[in-house]
């Protein structure tokens, strides 16, 4: 998995290649937590070029939803191909997050 962060107007976005898993998830975890302690509060994580989530992965935002709540941010996903999609129709997560189906959509959504 490949993490690359770019800033657009007040939201940071993070763009997730590859597989979200246990062996992944800690990554973005990390990343999650060093970029919230430097003051950002909004998200947009685009999943266009991730073709895999597994449960660890799920974990992983429903932290960063929880965490973004506490200090008035939010995060959007966007770009869910239809298999991770599925996963998070299956978890119930689709309720649970704005979804969007672009990156461009999903910064709107701010």
């Amino acid at each position: 998995m490949n993490i690359k962060e770019a800033k657009r107007d007040k939201v940071t976005v993070l763009i997730i290649e590859g597989r979200l898993d246990s062996s992944t998830s800690g990554l973005l975890e990390k990343k999650f937590l060093d970029t919230t302690e430097a003051g950002e509060k909004n998200f947009v994580i685009d999943f266009a070029s991730m073709d895999y989530i597994s449960s660890a992965g799920l974990r992983v935002l429903l932290m960063a939803a929880k965490k973004t709540k506490k200090v008035g941010g939010k995060v959007v996903l966007s770009a869910l191909s239809a298999n991770v999609k599925e996963v998070f129709d299956i978890a119930g997560f689709t309720s649970i997050f704005t979804i969007s189906a672009s990156q461009e959509e999903a910064i709107q959504a701010f």
